[in-house]
């Protein structure tokens, strides 16, 4: 292909043209390197970055296996991460997910979900969904109050496990803790969903699960700009309880609530 005679613009659409990175071979990359033309030669530049970010993802899914293939070894097949999102909001409830990946089908990019943009939180989510089997636990604020943050977590976390509609033979909690009063193999894994693709996997579930249910919430009571904060406690939103009080969708058992109820 002669990409002298194309313009830039031609040579963009051609290049995004390709389903996967991958599938530009070096040889285009090469041409577009020597172009005369400066956008051309960055064009080449965005393709040798996207394929070298697409080499470290793979890298990582298969490290970020490691736990999993050592279970498996071990006679474990149905291997289900577990985190949650929402212990820390002063509003709104906790979410957990379980979920159950398919190592052949790789989901590249799986990372703890505070560490993504909402945009790839939303895209991972969907892949994850359509790749694995997911289990989503929700525990409201008044339940959270009534068993304390720690207890309703862990009730989130067996909600979802409940919810893989199949039974997990071991399962890999983000954190220092196990779920109590549930009957599976387990291990806590501080940091896991940084370490173990299927905990990051259930991270992105929930958070978004959850982000989604506090943008909901937002119009019925928009004061507390939930869309924006999520529940979490930012300066904006402890002003607001504190200059009309805390709605029902308020954790009454955490201070600066408790504080403003009167109001």
């Amino acid at each position: 292909m002669n990409f002298e005679k194309m313009t830039i613009s031609e040579i963009n659409n051609f290049v995004e043209g390709f389903s996967e990175i991958e599938k530009i071979e070096n040889d285009i990359i090469k041409k577009l390197s020597t172009d005369y033309r400066k956008g051309v030669k960055k064009i080449a530049q965005k393709i040798k970055r996207a394929k070298k970010k697409k080499e470290i993802q793979k890298e990582n899914w298969h490290k970020q296996n490691g736990i999993i293939y050592q279970l498996q070894k071990k006679g474990f097949q149905m291997i289900a991460g577990i985190d949650e999102a929402g212990r820390g909001p002063l509003a709104g409830p906790v979410v957990s997910s379980a979920v159950v990946l398919d190592l052949n089908k790789p989901i590249l990019g799986l990372t703890d979900s505070k560490k993504l943009s909402s945009k790839a939180r939303e895209r991972l989510f969907k892949t994850i969904f359509d790749k694995a089997r997911v289990g989503i636990g929700i525990v409201s604020n008044t339940i959270i109050d009534r068993l304390n943050i720690h207890q309703a977590t862990f009730l989130a976390m067996r909600r979802a496990v409940e919810d893989l509609q199949i039974s997990p033979e071991f399962l890999l909690i983000d954190g220092s803790y196990t779920i109590p009063d549930i009957d599976y193999k387990q291990r806590a894994i501080v940091g896991g969903d940084l370490k173990v693709n299927a905990i990051s996997a259930a991270s992105i579930i929930a958070k978004v699960t959850r982000d989604c249910i506090m943008d909901e919430l937002h119009s019925s009571y928009p004061s507390y700009n939930f869309l924006s904060n999520k529940g979490y406690g930012t300066q904006e939103h402890i002003e607001a309880i504190k200059d009309i009080g805390p709605c029902p969708l308020h954790r009454f058992s955490y201070k600066i609530v408790k504080e403003n109820k009167e109001k």
